[in-house]
């Protein structure tokens, strides 16, 4: 596995006393604790999974190379990350990419003239328009699903059902058209998004994301705890009472940076006001599987580029990932339901359903990696899911950004939080270093801890 815990859980500990606890492990929780402790403030990290990182997750190769089973992409404008990476050491390189996938419909490779790649483009120009002016508010109970059957072309409904998937991993029937709009807005744009050169998925990290979290973890050193699972945030007129699994902690503030819908999994007293707990009841997390194929070599440079588009079930996304001085990686992309429809299989049934028919076009070596690396993210007891958390439709409180005022003293941070690039890990580090600005100044207007109103102001599902 990637990450190794800067502190395994052990016998519960004594109640103690620390200025600010951070509550989550991944990217913006580290991010969160290093901006304090380099300024100053005493800080502890608890993270209940036994490994760091969260959505961040990096294994190392039979032939010594890293990859990224989680999060893994900067984008040309993720400046955050990419000075973060540079800071730290970690070596960012460009993928080898084409100017555009090749969209594989079976054995069929589609020529760039076709009709259904014609129409598809027509689509997405569409939506980038309604992107930029904003979807009407009653598109909120208007699923893509809904959107996607009206359309012409069974070829072109596959396409983009399964860019969809791909792209936010969330259940067609379950994600609304207003809410993808608000996400492509604030992502920089829907071309920007779905490409790689010049756009979302432009560049990778040597040592993978597992290098960031792993030295930003040893810049702290014990103050980040694994094993210590936050079950309950007391806020009363003298402090914090934060309960864990291994003890409990007093705290001055609490910096809550896990995903919405695992807020179900802590007990706050006073409850949270209305719309936090609409938060966390009315979002799910996406379903993405991820695997990674090793090769000695990226042998399929020989005879051309590895970047398809595959529409025959499970629909999925090919990249080409290797790093600059080999081994050869092919990244495998299944998003939604198609994801889980891979649960029943085991790993080599797995692998030869996502690899068989790219013989087609690669050749038989694609069959016979030297490794396979493999994810269920919707499996995943302590993360549920990705890339993000999803809103469901009617509802509005998960809609990016999530809300991210304080309640009390407790601030709130992870990449749905971000104002810039939301889902991406970038956003990650723009949500930490706000909340713990918002710490350091200890000036913003608090929202009043009190109980929670009963009435919800979104429609519960």
């Amino acid at each position: 596995m990637g990450q190794e815990p800067a502190h395994a859980a052990g016998a519960p500990e004594a109640a103690v006393s620390v200025p600010v606890v951070v509550v989550g492990a991944g990217l913006s929780g580290l991010v969160a604790a290093r901006e304090l402790h380099r300024q100053g403030v005493e800080v502890v990290v608890f993270e209940a999974d036994d490994r760091l990182g969260g959505r961040a997750l990096s294994e190392t190769t039979p032939l010594g190379s890293r990859v990224d089973l989680g999060g893994q992409w900067i984008g040309h404008d993720h400046r955050r990350i990419t000075a973060l990476a540079a800071e730290l050491g970690v070596e960012k390189f460009t993928m080898h990419t084409g100017i555009l996938p090749a969209v594989l419909d079976g054995p069929r490779r589609l020529p760039l003239w076709s009709p259904s790649l014609l129409f598809t483009g027509a689509v997405i120009a569409a939506v980038e328009v309604l992107a930029l002016v904003g979807a009407p508010q009653r598109c909120n109970s208007v699923t893509i699903a809904d959107g996607m059957s009206k359309l012409p072309g069974r070829t072109a409904r596959r396409l983009l059902e399964v860019a969809a998937l791909i792209s936010w991993t969330a259940d067609p029937d379950r994600y609304s058209i207003h809410a993808m709009t608000k996400i492509i807005r604030l992502q920089g744009g829907l071309r920007t998004s779905l490409a790689t050169r010049g756009g979302a998925q432009e560049a990778l990290l040597v040592e993978g994301f597992g290098a960031v979290v792993d030295r930003i973890a040893a810049e702290l050193g014990d103050r980040v705890r694994t094993g210590h699972q936050v079950t309950s945030i007391t806020q009363g007129g003298d402090g914090i009472t934060v309960d864990t699994t291994a003890g409990r902690v007093r705290a001055s503030k609490v910096i809550v940076t896990v995903p919405p819908p695992t807020l179900r999994r802590i007990d706050f007293e006073p409850p949270l006001p209305a719309h936090r707990a609409a938060l966390a009841r009315n979002t799910y997390m996406g379903s993405v599987y991820k695997a990674i194929a090793v090769y000695d070599r990226p042998f399929w440079r020989e005879h051309g580029d590895a970047e398809f588009l595959m529409l025959d079930p499970p629909g999925r996304a090919i990249f080409d990932t290797s790093p600059p001085e080999g081994p050869g990686h092919l990244c495998v992309l299944v998003g939604g339901p198609e994801a889980r429809a891979l649960d029943h299989l085991d790993p080599a049934d797995r692998r030869a359903a996502l690899l068989g028919a790219l013989t087609e076009h690669l050749g038989a070596e694609v069959l016979e990696p030297v490794s396979w690396h493999e994810k269920s993210w919707h499996l995943d007891e302590y993360t549920g899911g990705g890339y993000t958390a999803v809103p469901e439709p009617g509802t509005t409180e998960g809609i990016f950004p999530v809300d991210s005022t304080p309640f009390g003293d407790i601030h709130w941070a992870g990449t749905e939080t971000a104002q810039d690039h939301a889902g991406y890990f970038e956003g990650a580090v723009e949500s930490g270093t706000r909340a713990a600005a918002e710490v350091v100044a200890g000036r913003l207007p608090h929202r009043p801890v009190h109980p929670a109103r009963t009435a919800s102001s979104s429609t519960d599902r």
